[in-house]
């Protein structure tokens, strides 16, 4: 069985919204904005590129990354090698890019459940709010790669969904504080 990882970056108060200046939110590209830059606090990027073998996107996630990221072959490499699984109801084959390596369009959770059970490494989510919020409320996700930023940003699209749902409980399985502020939470959940 595959396992899923989520991977945000994540204000203190919750929110995952446009952090690397995506246009028409009021607070983009927080994550850079008056934080000093620290590259020991972005190594959790290139230890999931090395630990996943494939990556799974929401359908605005994938039409977002995919007109930049082919392009950044320095930074996202290994993702760009990957493997590309979007789920979407209204996405069709002709929307996919063709520079961007095998992409496979799933229609609903119960595809993502099934493509658990298949042989393979690691699944990594990136970006994706909205199918982040269906996966956990289905309880499909098996870890949290989070980079906590020291801000609080009030309004914008939330990595948790407001569902009235059972307790889940998580094991922190790493962490580490970098002088800028920014924490670095892995947490596995409990099954």
């Amino acid at each position: 069985m595959r396992s899923l990882i989520t991977t945000a970056f994540i204000s203190l108060d919750g929110v995952v919204d446009s952090p690397g200046g995506e246009v028409g939110y009021r607070n983009t590209g927080w994550t850079f904005k008056d934080i000093a830059f620290d590259e020991a606090a972005y190594a959790l990027k290139g230890e999931e590129q090395d630990q996943a073998t494939a990556m799974l996107l929401g359908r605005v996630s994938y039409q977002a990354f995919s007109l930049v990221w082919p392009e950044m072959t320095e930074d996202f490499a290994r993702y760009n090698a990957m493997p590309k699984y979007v789920v979407s109801t209204t996405l069709k084959d002709s929307d996919l890019v063709s520079n961007w390596g095998e992409t496979t369009i799933l229609r609903s959770l119960d595809d993502v459940a099934a493509l658990k059970e298949t042989e393979g490494g690691p699944i990594i989510i990136n970006g994706s709010a909205t199918l982040n919020r269906n996966l956990s409320d289905a309880g499909l996700i098996d870890q949290y790669n989070l980079l906590v930023f020291p801000v609080l940003l009030g309004a914008g699209k939330r990595l948790f969904s407001e569902a009235d749902r059972d307790k889940l409980n998580l094991n922190l399985t790493s962490s580490e504080s970098y002088p800028n502020g920014i924490q670095k939470l892995v947490y596995a959940v409990q099954h």
